[in-house]
């Protein structure tokens, strides 16, 4: 009996969804990390109030601020969750599997399946094998269900 982890077909559709819109979740997180580190500072400074050698300042970490808002934002780290999976089961796929991913989910065509088994080599059976094994890869990698 396997251990390995039953998807559900929400689960299945998640992930692929996930595979089509990597490069956009590189850019993604690209923007949030600008924006957690360039923050919008809501409130100007008063350039009425006077501060004099004894007024009350706070010191400041700002480094350390920034590290804490990129380390806690949880958006952020969901997705790099999701790329980072991604990115380790694309680097651990044989080639013939790396080009279906090229083909299917990068390459912004709609393509069906029996053009990308054509582009592949293969049987439409099997470039959905390979598929189903990509996304399965991912789905036990991220503990989903």
């Amino acid at each position: 009996m396997s251990n390995a982890i039953k998807a559900t077909k929400i689960t299945f559709k998640k992930i692929e969804s996930e595979w089509y819109n990597y490069h956009n979740t590189l850019k993604e997180i690209a923007r949030l990390r600008e924006e957690i580190m360039n923050p919008f500072d809501e409130e100007p400074e008063d350039t009425n109030i006077v501060k004099g050698a004894a007024s009350v300042r706070v010191p400041g970490d700002p480094t350390a601020r920034m590290a804490t808002r990129l380390t806690t934002s949880k958006q952020l780290n969901y997705l790099n969750e999701i790329v980072e999976a991604i990115d380790r089961v694309y680097n651990a796929l044989p080639d013939n599997y790396k080009e279906l991913v090229r083909i299917k989910y990068w390459s912004n065509k709609d393509l069906t399946w029996d053009v990308i088994a054509e582009e592949l080599y293969v049987n439409r059976s099997t470039a959905i094998r390979w598929r189903n094994e990509i996304v399965q890869a991912t789905i036990e990698l991220l503990g989903w269900r």
